[in-house]
């Protein structure tokens, strides 16, 4: 990337002219090695001059990079200790705002309140690479948090800015194919959250076919970064596990005959960026893309985990609200075998008593703030999705089946419903689902409901064979 390769070796060169100006001397270099972190803060802060300042941020980040564990948690500290608002001048700002409720003593209380240490990560910002080197440290204080009250309200400073910096205006979206750069696709590998790429064989069957797609989210001053990515199946309809997307296999298909797009997986690659969302943009933008390139697509769902079901699931027991039976919890016994998914009665027996309980645990749990418990729901559905299907042993593997018991869910983005399932939500608490999904709440029928709130189940070792064990023909 030209454009960014300029503008970085622009900002080095300003910073090489500004480190001669600050530390060119015998005597001033040895000042500026005995100088601590705190001074040069103060010293970045009163700074006027460009060179200077992006000198100063140069050698901060410089020496925080080289700290170690205590050091680091020292210097966050600091952060928290030293650079807050500023007591005396929000003790008179407030005062003013109370005589005079102006537009001008608001402006002013509003200032007064700002951490100083806001404006202090602003121009640590200024420094070459330092929005990468900003995002590490958050993702070093999210390690910390837990440990002190005081980090989270310098994490709330750099959630704050990060907010801006990583606004979606800033963001680029661009396609992830078997041509990319090598060093990408190594990131790709490394990042991949949700179902594990083996290697590079296994990353050329998913982005190399005609009918897969791969997205991601970069920023300007983190290019070879990708902050999120996509990873879409093109098909003919809705999978209902994850062997007939990854199945090496499977019946590959041109891409004008799909009428399905399957995002199957999703990662956020920056742990710095925690809670700073960008996949709701990212489903958003690449169908938009999609539905441009590929008018024969007519429906867009997921194929997701569910990664709190059987810790929530756990949780459960005679006491709870509505309590558990006697038959449902002798049957959720059965997961103690740890091959109960290979035996045909000790499966169907599971199947008839989880899914009501994935119905529940989607359309009836809560947290204490209101949200669906699961998080990868809170997402999707939070994004205007609607819980179109649940999919029992939609994935065998060892994570899944540990996390969720094998469920997997599919949620289905219709655009021209987006706006109002997000408002049922937001608004009411409700979760939109479909009839099939709805119908599992009915404990009446769940002895005769099939994968998928289907009634009349196929036999189980003929499901398994064709959607789960064995490759598609």
């Amino acid at each position: 990337m030209p454009e960014t390769s300029f503008f970085t070796d622009m900002l080095q060169s300003i910073t090489d002219r500004g480190r001669k100006l600050l530390f060119s001397g015998s005597r001033t270099t040895q000042i500026a090695a005995e100088v601590d972190l705190e001074t040069l803060c103060e010293m970045l802060l009163s700074s006027r001059g460009e060179a200077s300042g992006m000198a100063l941020a140069a050698e901060i980040l410089e020496r925080w990079s080289a700290l170690g564990s205590e050091g680091a948690q020292n210097f966050l500290h600091m952060l928290h200790e030293k650079f807050g608002a500023e007591t005396t001048r929000l003790d008179q700002a407030i005062e003013n705002y109370r005589t005079e409720k102006s537009s001008a003593a608001i402006t002013a209380l509003h200032e007064a309140a700002e951490p100083r240490r806001q404006e202090l990560l602003r121009r640590l910002n200024h420094a070459p690479n330092g929005t990468a080197k900003l995002v590490r440290m958050r993702q070093q204080l999210l390690s910390m948090k837990g440990q002190s009250a005081e980090f989270h309200a310098l994490d709330a400073d750099f959630a704050h800015l990060f907010g801006s910096w990583f606004n979606r205006g800033f963001l680029t979206l661009r396609p992830i194919g078997w041509s990319t750069p090598a060093h990408i696709l190594e990131k790709i590998i490394k990042y991949e959250a949700v179902h594990e790429i083996a290697g590079w064989e296994e990353l050329r069957r998913r982005l190399a076919p005609a009918d897969r797609r791969c997205f991601a989210f970069f920023h300007p001053r983190l290019a070879d970064e990708p902050l999120v990515f996509v990873e879409v199946a093109l098909t003919r309809s809705v999978p209902g596990a994850i062997r007939e997307v990854l199945d090496e296999g499977r019946e590959q298909i041109d891409a004008p005959e799909a009428t399905t797009a399957v995002f199957y997986s999703i990662s956020n690659c920056q742990d710095g960026l925690r809670g700073i969302s960008f996949g709701n943009f990212l489903i958003k933008q690449v169908v938009e893309d999609l539905r441009r390139d590929l008018p024969g697509l007519k429906n867009f769902v997921t194929l997701s985990p569910v990664p709190g079901f059987a810790r929530w699931l756990k949780s459960l027991d005679a006491e709870s609200n509505p309590p558990l039976s006697q038959e449902t919890s002798k049957v959720l016994t059965l997961l103690d075998n740890a091959a109960w998914a290979e035996d045909e009665s000790m499966a169907m027996e599971m199947e008839r008593v989880l899914l009501p309980l994935a119905a529940r645990y989607f359309l009836v749990e809560r947290t204490p703030e209101g949200r669906p418990v699961d998080p990868v729901a809170r997402f999707h559905l939070g994004n205007g999705a609607r819980l179109e299907r649940l999919n029992f042993l939609g994935d065998r593997s060892a994570k899944a089946m540990q996390q969720a018991h094998g469920l997997m869910v599919n949620y289905l983005y219709k655009l021209e419903d987006i706006v109002a399932n997000h408002e049922a939500l937001a608004q009411r608490g409700e979760v939109i689902a479909s009839p099939e999904v709805k119908s599992l709440l009915d404990q009446n029928g769940e002895g005769r409901r099939g994968v998928n709130g289907q009634q009349g189940s196929r036999p189980f070792a003929q499901m398994v064979n064709s959607r789960i064990g064995g490759r598609r023909k």
